[in-house]
Order: structure tokens, then sequence, then C-alpha cells
């Protein structure tokens, strides 16, 4: 299959294989060209697999190494060291080639070739994409699964799944957006009810599963530092989730550190504040008895 492809993508558009890489799921021919356009990938596909159908015979033929006809075979050149006889591969009228490799007898036996496309390569190459033979089955038994699985799930046929997908993404970003206003509402109200109390604690925790770093900062701001010492948290209480402290510059600059490690996290912090990541959330209460000694040592 990349014998067919390259000989054809070179006589077909002057494209010269560079290099190629034979894969268990698929495999890539690098091309000597910037840029190959969707128009050349379907002329490309439609000749390669006219010459499947059309049965060309493939041979196996021994020449010397010091045979003229060499010269006329496509190759990058023998090795050094090699010793014997030269092993070239010929498609019918198509390729004569320079390999070592197990080969078809009749490009019939190939079944089909599919271009997936195209990847940027290295500086002014591309990599063609493609799968041949029985793996090309494979890929429309899995992408006919999964097509049967979206039009279980999306409730319409094939042909709509991509808008009835679109749809789906724009109503996420609204939900997401009023979700996003929700936390910072019930953040601000958070910090108010703790505001109006006639006595503060110098020490406020508080874990909620759903929420983001911003939702932390907005309680922090709303509640203010100086005296103060928070203690935020979000995620999941059992696993992994995000962490602030906030409070006086001092305090938060000892403890910072010290929370980051209990709860199995890294974080950083500057002017009163230390927020991080946290792998065991289900610390916290040692972080807070943490706190709450720190605070009992410094009180009169």
């Amino acid at each position: 299959g990349q014998h067919l492809i390259t000989a054809m993508a070179e006589h077909m558009f002057g494209f010269k294989t560079t290099s190629w890489e034979l894969g268990r799921q698929r495999s890539v021919i690098e091309l000597d060209t910037p840029a190959v356009t969707a128009e050349q990938i379907e002329d490309l596909e439609r000749s390669v697999n006219e010459k499947i159908r059309e049965r060309v015979p493939v041979m196996v033929r021994e020449l010397a190494a010091d045979d003229p006809e060499i010269e006329r075979v496509r190759s990058r050149g023998l090795p050094d060291d090699h010793a014997g006889p030269v092993r070239v591969v010929d498609i019918e009228g198509i390729d004569s080639n320079m390999c070592c490799g197990t080969h078809v007898s009749n490009l019939s036996d190939l079944q089909v070739i599919k271009l997936l496309g195209t990847e940027k390569g290295k500086k002014n190459k591309t990599n063609l994409v493609f799968l041949a033979g029985n793996r090309v089955l494979k890929s429309i038994e899995q992408s006919h699964s999964t097509e049967k699985a979206l039009t279980s799930l999306l409730k319409n046929g094939p042909g709509e799944h991509v808008e009835a997908v679109k749809r789906l993404q724009s109503s996420v970003k609204v939900l997401q957006k009023n979700n996003l206003n929700l936390l910072r509402d019930i953040a601000v109200l958070i910090a108010r009810d703790f505001k109006s109390k006639p006595v503060r604690s110098q020490l406020f925790v508080l874990h909620r599963k759903e929420g983001d770093s911003e939702f932390m900062n907005i309680i922090a701001n709303e509640i203010g530092t100086e005296e103060t010492l928070l203690f935020l948290t979000v995620g999941d209480e059992k696993e992994a989730g995000l962490f602030l402290l906030a409070g006086p510059v001092e305090a938060v600059e000892n403890l910072g550190p010290r929370a980051a490690e209990l709860l199995g996290g890294k974080g950083a912090g500057k002017r009163g504040r230390f927020q991080g990541k946290a792998t065991k959330m289900s610390r916290r209460g040692e972080v807070q008895a943490l706190l709450q000694e720190f605070i009992s040592c410094r009180s009169p």
C-alpha cells in the first residue's frame, strides 16, 4: 500500500516520499511538500483504488549489485555494507523499488486504501495518513459503532449528528455561564453573612464541592483579610481539588506551605494569599486543626 501511494503521489503531483512509518493502527508517509490540498488527496485516493481494482500484478526480482537495471529502480541507495543480490519489487507499469519487506502478489490483495488526511510534518514536509486492507474495514466498523451510539444518545439520524452536537455545545456554554454567575452570587452572600455577625471568628473555614479559584477569591475579597484567617476549598472531599489560604501576610507565609504539604499538593502565594491544588482533600481537617492551633497560640 505504501509503495502504491508513494509511486502515484510522485507520478501525479511530483511529491517525493522522504520517509514512512507503518503502524499497527494507521500508517504515515512523509511527503516532500509543504502542503497537500483536499482535492489532491481525493484524486490520489481515487487513483490508487482504481489500480487496486485493475488487479495490477506485483513481482519480485533479484538483481546483481552491479546490474545496470538497478539505475532505473527507485531507491535511496544501498547501504555501505550491502552484500549479495538486490531485491526489487515491481508494481507492473507503476513502480520499481528496492525493498526487503513482504509484499502482495497482486494489488487486488490490498482490497482498498483510505487516505485519512494530512498532518503537519517537519519543515516543508507533509505527513499523509492512510489505512490499507483490513484496517479500513476495522475503521468503518468502529465508526459505525460510534454512529449507532450517537444515534441512540442524540435521538436523531447520522446526518443530523453534527448539528445536534453544535446545539448541545451552545446550551452547555449558556449553562456554564449561568452557573458561574450563580457561584459568584453565592460567594458574595457567604461573605456578607459572615460579615453581618456581631462577633466574627478569627478563623473562617468553608468547603464546597462545586466551585473554582474565582469563587474562593471573591469570598476572600468580600470578607477582607486584615483580621480573619480564611481556609477555603473546592472539589470532591475524598479526592483532589483547590485550596486558598488568606489572611494576615505573616500568618499566610508561615502556614501556606504547611497546608499545601498536608493536602498533598502544591501552591504559591503573595500579599496574604496562598493557593494551589490539593490531591488529598480528605485531610482538610488536619489543616483546620493546624490553623486553629496557630490562632490559639497567638491569642492573649
